[in-house]
C-alpha cells in the first residue's frame, strides 16, 4: 500500500510473516504453556490482533493518500484529522507525538503525523471498549469450564510466594498504570534520545506507521492485560469464597 517500497523489503516482511505464522501455529497447537498469554481465553488475543491489523492498515491508507488519493483514503484521513485535532491540546499524547518532529518539519508532515496519531488513538480506544464490553457480556474468561492459570499466564508463577490474588491485583494495577503513562512517556523518551542518537526519521512512511502503531497499541494492550489479570484475581477470590462457604456448610451440617 505504501509507495516506494523496495522489493527486498517485501521479501523481508514476507519472511517475518512466515516466522510469525509458524510461532502462532506451534503455540496454539501445544498443550503446555508457551509465550502467548490468555491462549485459551478468547477473544483477548483476537481483539489485540484485529486492533493491530486495522491500525497498520488504516495508517498505510493515510500514507498512501499523498501519492494515490481515493475516496477511502480521503475518508480515513478526514476521520484521523478530526480526532487528531480534537485531542491535540497542550500536554496531550498527540501533542507530544507532534513535538517529536524536527524543527524543520513542514506543515504537511505535521498534519500527516497528527492525522495518523488521531486514527491510531481512536482504534486503540475502540479496541479497549470492545474488550470491556465483551468482558461484561460474556463473563470472560470463564465461559466454558475452568480457567487454567498455568496455560493462560505462563509468565506468572503461582508458587513464587505471597498470596496469588494479591500478586495478580498488584500486576494488574502496574499494567494499567503503565498503559496510562506510556503514551506520554514514549514521545518524551524518543525526543530525549534524539539528542544523543540523532533525530528519528518519523517523516518516513514506514517509520511513521510502525512508531505510531506501537505508541497506540502497546498502552491499549497493557490496559487490556491489566483488566484481564484483575478479572482472573476476582474469579479466584470468588472461587475461594464458594469453597469456604461449602466447607463451612459441611462442617455445620448435622451428622
Amino acid at each position: 500500500m505504501i509507495p516506494g517500497i523496495h522489493s527486498e523489503t517485501v521479501q523481508i516482511v514476507a519472511l517475518a510473516a512466515i516466522f510469525a505464522f509458524a510461532l502462532t501455529t506451534f503455540e496454539y497447537a501445544s498443550t503446555y504453556p508457551g509465550l502467548v498469554e490468555f491462549r485459551e481465553a478468547p477473544p483477548f488475543n483476537r481483539i489485540r490482533f484485529v486492533s493491530l491489523f486495522f491500525t497498520v492498515f488504516l495508517l498505510s491508507a493515510v500514507a498512501r493518500h499523498s501519492t494515490d488519493p481515493s475516496t477511502f483514503t480521503a475518508f480515513v484521513g478526514a476521520v484521523g484529522n478530526l480526532i487528531g485535532n480534537a485531542i491535540d491540546i497542550p500536554y496531550s499524547p498527540v501533542r507530544l507525538i507532534v513535538l517529536m518532529l524536527p524543527d524543520n518539519a513542514t506543515a504537511a508532515e505535521i498534519i500527516s503525523l497528527r492525522m495518523a496519531a488521531g486514527m491510531a488513538y481512536l482504534i486503540s480506544l475502540i479496541s479497549l471498549a470492545v474488550f470491556i464490553i465483551t468482558l461484561r457480556i460474556t463473563g470472560w474468561p470463564k465461559r466454558k469450564g475452568g480457567f487454567n492459570v498455568w496455560v493462560n499466564l505462563p509468565m506468572f508463577d503461582p508458587t513464587a510466594g505471597g498470596d496469588v490474588v494479591e500478586r495478580l491485583e498488584r500486576d494488574a494495577r502496574f499494567n494499567v498504570a503503565l498503559g496510562f503513562l506510556l503514551p506520554f512517556l514514549t514521545p518524551a523518551v524518543i525526543k530525549a534520545a534524539s539528542g544523543v542518537f540523532g533525530s528519528v526519521a518519523i517523516t518516513n512512511d514506514q517509520t511513521m506507521i510502525w512508531t505510531i502503531t506501537a505508541w497506540a497499541f502497546l498502552p491499549a494492550s497493557l490496559f487490556m492485560r491489566g483488566i484481564a489479570m484483575q478479572r482472573v484475581a476476582t474469579l479466584i477470590s470468588e472461587q475461594r469464597a464458594r469453597n469456604s462457604s461449602r466447607a463451612e456448610g459441611e462442617r455445620l451440617a448435622p451428622a
